[in-house]
């Protein structure tokens, strides 16, 4: 079967809005500014910065106001308690499963809190299995953590598609592989990179998942 390779944060699932949530749920728990919360969503930066940077950022900030009990507690599980799995990305997920692909979540982060996405919103039921870069040891857009997500579900990456939302770590990795097909979800952002570029781009993931199913079977994709 065919292998569809496809980005968890911001893709799958809105963590942006889960990071939001649960940033406003920490100030107002802890007392702090609301008008923090931009801050805090500047700091964060959709979750490339380093777990480790955003807690000194926290630490440094909110000096004896915050333990760091609380500012562990807020990073370790706030997003992940509160993704949610979108019904039109739900649905347009199980049509690409019923069309025969075999679709795998690559993701960059920590197994702990990737997992409880995955696991609390429903997506180890829909999916044939993920690959998260502590686990493997690398992140995306590295080559190896692609082939381990062909590996982990006994397929192959030739004809395989990448969806994601990351320029640089989804369709820069995919851009790498050989015979790797990209869609990327632009959410309505302009593609500014020259050096590659998707094969086709959609405003959001449930309109990726329902444009890849026929692409194999298309006369002009040699797989």
């Amino acid at each position: 079967m065919p292998l569809l390779m496809i980005d968890l944060d911001n893709t799958l699932v809105d963590r942006d809005a889960a990071f939001r949530e649960a940033a406003s749920a920490f100030l107002d728990e802890n007392s702090l500014p609301v008008d923090d919360l931009a801050w805090l969503m500047s700091v964060d930066a959709g979750g490339y910065t380093p777990r480790q940077d955003v807690a000194r950022a926290l630490a440094e900030r909110y000096s004896g106001a915050v333990s760091g009990a609380a500012v562990q507690d807020f990073l370790d599980r706030g997003a992940a308690d509160r993704v949610v799995l979108a019904g039109a990305t739900r649905d347009a997920l199980d049509r690409a499963v019923g069309a025969g692909w075999t679709c795998v979540i690559v993701t960059n982060g920590r197994i702990e809190q990737q997992e409880a996405k995955i696991r609390g919103t429903g997506l180890d039921g829909i999916v044939h299995g993920w690959v998260i870069s502590e686990a493997v040891g690398c992140k995306k857009p590295a080559p190896e953590i692609f082939r381990a997500a062909a590996a982990a579900v006994g397929a192959s990456l030739r004809g395989a598609w990448m969806i994601g939302d990351s320029p640089h770590a989804d369709i820069g990795g995919a851009s790498g592989l050989d015979d790797v097909r990209s869609v990327w979800v632009s959410g309505g952002r302009p593609w500014v990179d020259e050096t590659f570029r998707p094969t086709h781009v959609t405003d959001d993931v449930a309109s990726a998942l329902d444009y890849i199913p026929g692409r194999h079977r298309n006369s002009g994709d040699h797989y």
